[in-house]
């Protein structure tokens, strides 16, 4: 008999998606961003402001998504001051890369809590929302 998959829905990430409220998205920000995922159809939309060496100084965020969508958003939006485009793009390309099994969980603080999502490919978009937004809503 095999083993079965983590559960993927656990207080802790249902606390997270809860928690993502903490971050009202802000269409007055001067950049915005919009991310979808294609196994899935949850949508994040990101609002972001950036400091003067182009790091982020505020972020808030607007998602359509399941509960693991949402956890990644608040996980994301905890950690994501002060970071760059070019820091964003390299854990971008990390988590994809844990996602599918070629590498170790990243050091962004907070991805152990939604870990289980590794053994369900159908939430893997999800889980990369707020990275592909914040993205696309850098110059």
């Amino acid at each position: 008999m095999s083993a079965s998959p983590p559960k993927l829905y656990t207080p802790q990430v249902l606390a997270l998606a809860t928690g993502l409220a903490r971050w009202p998205h802000d269409p007055a920000m001067p950049l915005q961003g919009r991310a979808r995922s294609q196994s899935c159809g949850s949508t994040l939309a990101l609002s972001l402001e950036l400091d003067e060496q182009g790091r982020i100084a505020g972020l808030g965020v607007a998602a359509q998504a399941c509960a693991i969508g949402q956890a990644s958003a608040a996980i994301f939006a905890a950690a994501a001051e002060g970071k760059n485009g070019q820091e964003l793009a390299s854990s971008l390309s990390a988590i994809e890369d844990w996602l599918s099994g070629k590498g170790e969980m990243p050091a962004w603080p907070g991805l152990d809590a939604i870990a289980a999502a590794t053994a369900y490919p159908a939430r893997h978009g999800a889980v990369l929302l707020p990275w592909k937004a914040a993205l696309d809503a850098l110059p």
